[in-house]
């Protein structure tokens, strides 16, 4: 299934049926009251969060959705049947804008999630409504009230644990396919990975599910490459492992070329969790891996892992450092209450 995380659609509840004005006439009953029954409530649009869906493409190719009118009341004080609501079924992780594509109307976050995002319209009062003492023959009904209508759009941010970053070629993808059962293209130029990837990490009889995103660039968030519209799927990810090219020459301005590009996107992506790790190292001699190793860590401040998604060298330890911080993410997001 092809891979969409974006969709504009126009969504539109249903009006509510028109209340009807009707007198009861029967045999030897010719002056009887008024039995004009309401009308029936408009269908609504609602969103609901499902699991089993990690994609947007099935609103590219239909984008308008309008729930259904409610019936008309009838005499005999029949009232009019309500229509049925619409359920627009999206993936967790969706997020709902308004037609400027900023104004955020919903997060889906959690299976079984609901959100009305058009009601439906009341229906229309028929006139045995409006009957009183002073007034037992009323010609009184009203129409049902028109639904609601606008643009909206659909953005998919992929729920991970984890999130691989790193320039183009660095080996993400390789690394995922070593790590879990996801069968990501893998090939020795950039930009091979063109949509994200996920995959279901196993450590220690344990689990968590990491995204590899498309390499990054310089002006990566400014549009360039595919930067801008895929920095958004590691945005939930509790942690992040920074995978180094050991075999380009400037692993350090690799590393900042990333921070930067991570910073200007969004400072509190910048802000979680980091572990900087030097691949490629089964292409490496001893000596080039302590020099690069040395050279990044005193750019980043932290603890260079060793690593080869080809040979598994030093994976199992890195798995392992994740899944800790997952825990101490997780533990931190339940003590604040979210």
């Amino acid at each position: 299934m092809k891979f969409l995380d974006e969709a504009k659609v126009y969504i539109k509840s249903g009006d509510g049926g028109n209340g009807c004005m009707s007198f009861r006439r029967e045999k030897f009953i010719p002056l009887g009251g008024p039995d004009g029954g309401n009308g029936g409530r408009g269908g609504s649009v609602i969103a609901e969060c499902v699991s089993g869906l990690n994609t947007l493409i099935d609103y590219r190719y239909q984008q308008h959705f309008k729930a259904k009118k409610g019936q008309h009341g009838m005499g005999s004080s029949c009232y009019g049947k309500g229509a049925d609501d619409l359920i627009m079924q999206l993936p967790v992780g969706t997020q709902i804008f308004a037609e400027d594509g900023e104004t955020l109307i919903a997060d889906l976050t959690r299976v079984g999630q609901r959100i009305v995002m058009a009601k439906g319209g009341q229906g229309g009062l028929g006139n045995e409504c409006f009957k009183s003492s002073t007034n037992q023959s009323p010609r009184t009904a009203t129409p049902g009230e028109p639904g609601e209508e606008q643009w909206l759009w659909l953005r998919l941010k992929l729920m991970s644990n984890a999130g691989l970053l790193g320039m183009p070629n660095a080996g993400k993808s390789t690394f995922l396919a070593a790590v879990s059962r996801a069968k990501p293209k893998i090939a020795d130029y950039p930009f091979t990975t063109l949509t994200p990837q996920l995959g279901v990490v196993y450590v220690d009889e344990r689990e968590f599910v990491l995204a590899d995103i498309p390499g990054l660039i310089e002006g990566a968030h400014e549009g360039v490459g595919l930067g801008l519209k895929f920095l958004g799927h590691v945005e939930r990810a509790g942690i992040l492992l920074h995978l180094i090219d050991g075999t380009q020459e400037d692993v350090v301005l690799a590393y900042k070329t990333i921070r930067k590009e991570l910073k200007a996107y969004s400072p509190e992506l910048a802000k979680k969790p980091e572990l900087v790790a030097l691949n490629k190292c089964d292409a490496l001699t001893e000596d080039e891996i302590k020099e690069k190793a040395a050279a990044l860590k005193k750019a980043s401040k932290k603890k260079i892992w060793k690593i080869s998604g080809v040979s598994g060298e030093g994976v199992k330890d890195v798995l392992r450092e994740m899944m800790k911080a997952i825990d101490e993410s997780k533990a931190a997001e339940e003590g604040a209450g979210v």
